[in-house]
């Protein structure tokens, strides 16, 4: 597959499954097998697209307005980069933190394994730190101490 196809994967991934909640694009966009890892990865959740719908609705139930903006995107044989923003509003529950009501930003970088058209493995960073302190579940250095 050209450079461009696979971005074109990477890309409906962050758009039609992250922004708009198309879970069903799933099935068409990661294979069977696929494994993702890194902070946003959920212990004990199945391979493939199950998993992945898993780790979309954990974080769409939390923030159910987000929405991610791709900044940059890179592709070479097989692999897919794509460095990424994400917006928004803590309205449900995340991982047993109770929603607070705050906005986030968070920026990211996903990197996808593409074979025969679906992604059947992903790397993936966020500033999972940065969005704690956002959420005041973390304090940042002016708050710390009051």
């Amino acid at each position: 597959m050209s450079a461009e196809t696979n971005k074109t994967v990477a890309r409906r991934l962050l758009e039609e499954v992250w922004n708009k909640g198309n879970l069903a694009a799933l099935n068409e966009i990661i294979a069977e097998d696929h494994v993702g890892t890194g902070p946003g990865a959920l212990p004990d959740s199945p391979a493939g697209p199950e998993g992945t719908k898993r780790v979309v609705t954990l974080y769409r139930n939390a923030f159910p307005d987000v929405h991610f903006t791709i900044d940059e995107q890179f592709a070479e044989g097989d692999k897919v980069v794509t460095r990424w923003t994400a917006d928004g509003t803590h309205q449900g529950e995340l991982q047993g933190i109770p929603a607070t009501g705050k906005v986030s930003t968070v920026t990211g970088i996903a990197i996808d394994r593409i074979v025969n058209g679906k992604i059947a493995e992903s790397w993936g960073i966020f500033d999972q730190f940065g969005m704690m302190q956002q959420l005041g579940v973390i304090p940042t250095p002016e708050t710390a101490g009051k």
